[in-house]
Order: C-alpha cells, then structure tokens, then sequence
C-alpha cells in the first residue's frame, strides 16, 4: 500500500486526501495550524458571534457533490448547501443600488434606473457570459495538463483563441456597457481571483454566468461546515488527519521525494501532495536544485493575487440595508488598484464587502443582532505596509466608511471585533505574501499558464489555488479531485 502524505488541510488537500484514501491509498495530512481549513477557519468571538474567516460566496455546488459521489457516499448525509435567491446587494456612492438577481428582467429594470442604454445590453453580455463559461468548463477547468501533448492539444489551443486571452476583462465589458457603475458591477468578478478589471483576462466575465445564471449558495452552520464535512469523510475513509504539525523540509533523494521533515520528527512518503502555495511550498520546503523549473528567480518575477484586510464584528443592531451579501462602492471604482498593484500600499477608498450569514441562519449572532465579515480588497505583503500598526485604524477608516452609506452607529453598536491582515495570513497560512488567491491573473501568461500541478521531484504533486485550474472554493476542491485521479492513473498500488 502506498503512502501518500498530505501538507496542507485546506479543501484541495482533504479532496485529494478522501479521493486517494477510497482508492486504496495510506493518507495522512498534515496541517500545521490547530484546526483544518487553510485559510478558511471559524472564528467565535464572545457574545456568541460566528464567523467564518475565509471564503464566503460560493458556487458550482456540484463540484463539492462530486466529493462525496465519487467515494460513494450523499452529500446531504454530511453538508447542506441552500441557495441564496436574493442575490448581493450593492450600492453606490448616490444612493443607487442595484441588486443581482438570476431575474434578468428585474436587473434590466435596476440598471435602467441609471442607464436605460447599459440595460438594453445586459442580455447579449449574459449570453458571452455563459458562452465563456461553458468553454472553459469543456476545455481548461476539468484537466490538468501535465505535458505537452495535453498543452498541445488542438482542441484546447482553439479554445483558447476563442476566449481571446490578449482582451481584458474591462475592454470586454466596454463593449456592451457604458455607464462606470455597470461596469463596476462585473468588473468586481476579477477581484474573486485576487485581480484587477483592467489586467485581468476576459474569460473571467464567465463569473457573471456562473453567478446570476447558476447560482450563489449558502451552508448551514457556516462554509466552516464544508471543512467539517470533508473532515468527517476523510476520518471515515480511514485517513490519518493530524493538526498543529509544521513541515519543515521536504526529504529528496535521487529526484524522489521519500518524506517530509517536522519538528516531531520524519515521516516517511511514496507520495506527497502539497496543498499550499506553490511558490511557498517550493521556496520554504525544497532545495533549488530539486526543482530546477521553480528557481527562486521565477518564484520572484510571479506578481501575487490580491490579499485583504478583514473586520470581525459583532454588532447589536441589525441593519435593513444588509443581506447575505453586499457591497459598498467608492465614488471612483479602480483606483484601489491602483493603490494595491502599483504603489503597493492600502487602498485609500476601496470597496467594501460584508456577509452577514446571520442574515439567511439564525444562531450565527445573538438575538437583534448582526455577525459581519468585513473585506476591503489589499495589497500583499511589503516591508513598507505594517499592518501591526496600522490595523486599528484603517479598521476604522472601513467604519466610518460605512456609516457614511448609511449604517447609522455602526462603530457605537460594535460590541465585539477583531482584524485579521495579509502579514497573518502569510503568518499562519504559509499565503505567499500574503495573498489571497497565489498568484494574480493580471496577465495571460499567471492566467493560463500557471504552475504545473505535478513538480520537477518525482512522487510531489500540488493543488490549491496557485495550480490549475486556479483560485476560489470550487476551484481548489476541483484541483484536489484532478490531482489524486492523475496519481491514481500513474500509480499501481
């Protein structure tokens, strides 16, 4: 029975892990902070406020389905998922809001408010939307492609020209609208894989399809619960799951991986599947010369996705202008971008994301009132951003902001907080830099030719956000399911 050891307890890792352990595999994971989960973690601050610390939005529900059929088992017997029918909220500096919704017929309405020419053209746009996502669902998002003969295929080449990686998302979406908030509107679908509208290829204006068509979803008890879910499978499948073990190095020899190093001592691998960041992974557990295609040079010269700046609070009050999810707009949505990419400094007046789960579950907050989870968009990690001394203010830059959209005491009504920065996801997520997504997508080349998911060293494969297919829930559970069925066809136990 072959050993396979697992580096990383995020959703890519204990996808593979489930998978590779119903295949007949030796699995043990290792995650190095105390609780599962990478960077998605529950946070319970007192009053009886919970959080989920991480991804909150999430779609293509079948894509965690399929971790549960594929080993023979019903999802509902381990997760609920719901659908979120009111969409997300967003609003604009003078008081317009628009709220998405798979009701074209109704967006068209709201649009119209503001611009009856960008309404008549949120059709055809939706339609180039779902034609972009059924292309990269056919062609990109469901294989890896592990050599040139995958890279070369004529098929995947053709789609490629379709898809017309040279054209931004924003010079995409200028094509059908007009008016700055529309554009702001699906514009923001390139911060879901840490970028910026006007670098980020057009293939993501899918995410407006795969959003408003195919639907947002929620989780009883928190997306925390896809964690448990996966968890409770993988211990069910008789994978060994170990918490607060830090990898230190991984052991090569003759251009074989044959173990890890931990401070617990060595374990031994036939197998290792580094769910992390690729670029840490490779920098902090690898010599050079073992993974001659990664040198430190090529690790440098990839731009990090964005990070953010998170605020915890747990307010007494409740407030009508929220929902699930909501947005808040700058007057001029961009230039935070700006600020991020180029000057590599916080964002002076950036978009501002709440969820507020408590909204669609109860016993997320206590009774009248609210547990939100605050995002603004933020640089990776510099020597000249310190966030442990800015973190307090600039969280309450984000409540001053907000109260001015109306939140009425905000700050007097936040009976709990707490901030989370990109040096503390660096910290404890081994994020490299601190990003969110790896690397950005504010080119062709970080876009569709990311780093491979199987390495230099023989027997060590990668999945997770900075790998193919890329960033985001569905994606990095996906990657974990690709990955242990390539490890499966190439091995024989």
């Amino acid at each position: 029975m072959k050993k396979v050891i697992v580096i990383g307890g995020g959703l890519g890792g204990l996808s593979a892990a489930i998978r590779l352990a119903y295949a007949g595999y030796s699995v043990t994971v290792l995650e190095q902070q105390a609780a599962l989960g990478g960077k998605l973690q529950r946070i319970a601050l007192d009053g009886g406020y919970l959080f989920d610390r991480g991804p909150s939005t999430i779609t293509m529900p079948h894509v965690f389905r399929q971790v549960f059929t594929r080993v023979n088992r019903r999802m509902e017997d381990y997760l609920t998922m719901y659908p979120i029918t009111n969409g997300t909220r967003n609003y604009f500096q003078d008081g317009i809001m628009v709220e998405s919704s798979p009701d074209l017929e109704k967006m068209e309405a709201q649009i119209a408010i503001y611009s009856p020419e960008d309404a008549k053209q949120l059709r055809s746009f939706m339609k180039e939307s779902a034609a972009l996502y059924q292309l990269a669902d056919r062609l990109f998002m469901n294989r890896l492609l592990l050599s040139w003969r995958d890279k070369a295929d004529w098929r995947l080449l053709a789609g490629l020209l379709r898809i017309r990686p040279w054209l931004t998302l924003d010079r995409l979406l200028r094509r059908y609208f007009r008016h700055p908030y529309t554009l702001a509107l699906f514009g923001r679908y390139a911060t879901y894989v840490g970028s910026a509208p006007s670098r980020a290829p057009a293939i993501f204006a899918m995410l407006a399809h795969l959003e408003l068509q195919m639907g947002v979803y929620g989780v009883q008890g928190g997306t925390y619960a896809i964690v448990e879910a996966f968890s409770r499978l993988a211990s069910e499948l008789g994978v060994h799951i170990r918490t607060g073990v830090r990898v230190e190095r991984m052991i090569c020899s003759h251009g074989r991986v044959t173990g890890v190093m931990t401070r617990d001592g060595d374990a031994e691998a036939d197998i290792i599947v580094a769910n992390g960041d690729v670029l840490s992974v490779c920098r902090d557990l690898l010599q050079e010369s073992d993974r001659p295609s990664m040198s430190n040079a090529r690790i440098s010269n990839y731009e990090p996705s964005l990070s953010g700046f998170v605020s915890l609070v747990g307010s007494k009050q409740t407030y009508e202008q929220l929902l699930h999810h909501t947005v808040f707009y700058p007057e001029s949505y961009g230039s935070e971008f700006e600020d991020i990419f180029r000057k590599g400094c916080p964002a002076e007046d950036p978009a501002i994301y709440i969820c507020h789960s408590g909204y669609s579950e109860s016993g997320m907050a206590p009774g009248g009132g609210s547990n939100l989870f605050i995002l603004a968009n933020a640089p990776y990690t510099s020597p000249q951003v310190h966030w442990g001394e800015m973190a307090d203010a600039y969280q309450m830059k984000l409540w001053k902001k907000l109260e001015s959209f109306g939140l009425k005491d905000f700050i007097r009504n936040a009976e709990v907080s707490d901030s989370f920065t990109p040096d503390q996801l660096e910290e404890q997520a081994s994020a490299y830099r601190g990003a969110i997504y790896g690397i950005s997508s504010n080119s062709a080349r970080q876009t569709f030719a990311r780093p491979g998911n199987q390495a230099d060293v023989k027997g060590l494969w990668f999945t997770g956000g900075t790998s193919h297919p890329g960033g985001g829930t569905p994606m990095v559970t996906l990657s974990g399911q690709l990955v242990a069925d390539a490890i499966i066809n190439a091995h024989t136990l």
